[in-house]
This record gives C-alpha cells, sequence and structure tokens, in this order.
C-alpha cells in the first residue's frame, strides 16, 4: 500500500504592513472605532503632518546646499594655501635665484615659481603680506626645490649670501650675441652688456670654428645655463660660452657633417642658425634643413624671413615689401647664397640638423599650425595651397 500524503497546514493571515502614521487608520477602518467625521479629521492631520516634514526635509537640503556652497570651496582653499606653505615630500636641488633690485613681492614669486622653489607665485606674495615680510635684499640666494612657502620667505629674511658663490646666467636658444650680452647684464650682478660686448669684439676669445677672416662670436656662443662665480668677469663668462659652444659641435660632428654635405663647418654652423630661428617644433628641424640644402643646390635665394629681422636688430611688427629690399649681404631675398655668418645662437639639435638634411625635395614651407609646425612643399602649386590654408587659419 501506498501512504497517504498529509494535507498542508495553511500558513497564518500575514499581519498587517503599517506604518506608524497609518496605524490609527487602520484601527478606525478595520477594527472599528470614531465615526467617519472624526476619521475624516484625523486624516486630514496626519496628511497636513506629512506635507510639514517634507518642506522641513527641503529646508533642511536646502540649508545645507548653501553651507556646502559656501564651506567647501573655504576648505578646499585652505587646503591649497597649507599644501603651498609646506609641500609633501621635502626640499629638492639646490637652485640659484638672484633678487634684482627694486623687485617687489610679485616679480620673486614668480622667479620662485619659475624655478620651482614654490608651486605658486600667488601663495607666496599672500603669505609675504600676511606676515609682513619684505621688502627683500637685493643679491643672490641659494634656496632649494620644492622648499614651500613658509621656508622661502623665511630664507630669503636672512638676506643674500655673501662670498664667492655661483650664480645661474640662463641662455635660452635663438639669441643674438646683443641679446646675449642684454642677459649678462639682467641676470648677474656688477656685470655689463657693455664690457661683455667689448671682449666679444676684442678678438681675445676666439672659437676653433671661427674662420681666420670673422672678427664676429655671433653664432659661436652656447645656449645653456651656466653657473657663474662672483669673481668671473665678462671675458671669463665670454669664454666659458665659447668653449661649451665649440665642445658641442664636436659632439654634434660638425667638420665630419659638413665636408659631407659639401660645406665647411662655419658654414654649417650658419645653416644651424637659420635652422634654430625658423623651426617651432622638432621633427621640423631636419625638413628646414633640407629647404635650404636644395635650394642652395638649385641657386635659389632661401627667402627666410628671420635673416631679415637680423638685419633690422629684431622684429617687432610684420615684414613689409620695403624690407625685402634692404640693402644687405643678409638678406636672402636678394641674395641667392648663405648668409655671411650665423644670425643666432645654436642648439645642439640645430647643429646635427645642419649636416643632416632629411632627403626629401622639399623647397618650401609655411606654418601650419599654432604650435610652430610647418606645411613643407616641393613645387609652387602646393607652397600656394598651403600659404592659403595658413591664412584660413589666421596663421598669416
Amino acid at each position: 500500500m501506498t501512504a497517504g500524503r498529509r494535507r498542508p497546514t495553511p500558513a497564518p493571515p500575514a499581519e498587517p504592513d503599517l506604518r506608524v502614521e497609518d496605524a490609527d487608520e487602520y484601527v478606525d477602518d478595520e477594527l472599528g472605532g470614531p465615526d467617519d467625521e472624526s476619521r475624516a479629521t484625523r486624516r486630514a492631520a496626519r496628511e497636513a503632518d506629512r506635507a510639514d516634514r517634507k518642506r522641513r526635509r527641503r529646508r533642511n537640503f536646502a540649508a545645507l546646499g548653501i553651507v556646502s556652497v559656501v564651506v567647501i570651496p573655504f576648505f578646499v582653499v585652505g587646503g591649497w594655501f597649507v599644501y603651498q606653505l609646506n609641500p609633501p615630500g621635502g626640499p629638492g636641488k639646490t637652485v640659484q635665484i638672484q633678487i634684482k633690485k627694486g623687485w617687489g613681492v610679485s616679480e620673486i614669486g614668480d622667479v620662485l615659481e619659475r624655478k620651482g622653489v614654490v608651486g605658486s607665485s600667488l601663495a607666496f606674495q599672500l603669505y609675504a603680506k600676511v606676515r609682513g615680510a619684505g621688502p627683500f635684499q637685493p643679491g643672490p640666494y641659494q634656496l632649494r626645490k620644492n622648499l614651500g612657502v613658509r621656508d622661502a620667505v623665511s630664507r630669503l629674511e636672512v638676506g643674500p649670501q655673501q662670498g664667492n658663490i655661483d650664480i645661474e646666467l640662463t641662455l635660452p636658444p635663438g639669441l643674438t650675441l646683443q641679446q646675449i650680452a642684454q642677459k649678462v647684464e639682467e641676470q648677474l650682478p656688477d656685470r655689463t652688456a657693455a664690457k661683455f660686448l667689448e671682449a666679444a669684439n676684442s678678438g681675445v676669445v676666439r672659437s676653433r670654428y671661427q674662420p681666420a677672416e670673422v672678427t664676429s662670436l655671433e653664432g659661436l656662443l652656447f645656449p645653456a645655463t651656466y653657473p657663474v662665480a662672483k669673481a668671473e668677469d665678462e671675458e671669463a663668462i665670454l669664454r666659458k660660452l665659447v668653449d661649451t659652444f665649440d665642445q658641442k659641435a664636436d659632439a654634434a660632428g660638425i667638420a665630419a657633417g659638413a665636408a659631407a654635405i659639401g660645406r665647411t663647418p662655419y658654414e654649417a654652423i650658419v645653416i644651424g642658425s637659420l635652422i634654430e630661428r625658423e623651426a617651432g617644433v622638432e621633427e621640423d628641424r631636419p625638413l628646414i634643413s633640407a629647404v635650404v640644402f636644395n635650394r642652395l643646390r638649385d641657386g635659389m635665394p632661401l627667402q627666410i624671413d628671420a635673416t631679415l629681422c637680423f638685419i633690422k636688430g629684431g622684429c617687432t611688427e610684420p615684414l613689409s615689401n620695403a624690407d625685402k629690399e634692404l640693402d644687405s649681404p643678409y638678406n636672402t631675398y636678394k641674395v641667392a647664397a648663405l648668409p655671411p655668418g650665423p644670425i643666432s645662437s645654436v642648439g645642439e639639435a640645430s647643429l646635427r640638423a645642419a649636416v643632416a638634411p632629411a632627403a626629401v625635395p622639399f623647397k618650401f614651407y609655411v606654418l601650419s599650425d599654432a604650435s610652430g609646425a610647418h606645411a613643407f612643399a616641393e613645387t609652387v602649386e602646393e607652397h600656394d595651397a598651403n600659404v592659403q590654408a595658413a591664412r584660413e587659419k589666421g596663421l598669416l
């Protein structure tokens, strides 16, 4: 026989799921209670209470939002300022700062930020004002990168260092001899542009790459950042710049590279100076070198605007057609040859590009975007299209 199945026991009825505010209504409606009018009155009171709670919650959220708008930026700014006072990680390598006579906290703060001593010139200025620090004495200071605003102010209050300390002279590529002399006067105390140029024109200091008939050191001073001892005068500084150029030119293989392209080392340096003044991005350097090489090979004038600016002593306005008629051996619109000398200082990348032109047939180039990159062309028609595109972009 097969055992019979038991009938399942029915589940007890579920208890009503009541919220507190619904309990009274349930008692009235299900279990009996006051009459309809009383129930309606109590229901209306409960609805009013619910609406009041919702209004209070909305007011609380609105108040919280207002407080957040006011308080959060305060904490963010405060945290940023505390970070600037004493940044994490500790001080880095030593840097030299030269404070000029008449500088206020804004000029000093800008230099400290640029050198990496503080993270923000604004924070430095604010802290100096709150603390009542300054004015700071002019002169050389030895500081540390990532020093922070608090320690930077404390160090500056001590005053400049004394003795035979090193000071930095920073020379970017593409400067003329006159501009380098001005940088010497601006960045180094007790040195003048006039004495530097006097030393440069005296013939006492010469480059190994300077032909016997050339008296100018234009283009033969290497752009870099140099430590300069307090005892070094203008002639000693000049010699350091020329010696460094000779070393860098040796490393770039100027002598052998120039012979390979059928040019003298000095001519290669001249080409390097043209590249330095024209190139806006690294990848354009060997391409501009190729354009110079191809035009010289075909007897075409180089038509390089930077040579006209060199003649004029700088360009503060766009070049005109009259500028292209200037009577000078540096005018590459009129003379189908290299200029007789460099037109600026030359960095190592441009020196290398001068003796290693790209293997391309290009003879023209024009700006193609705001980064300084160029569009290159082999024919006049291609170049005209590139020029039109540059004009449409507002680059010309």
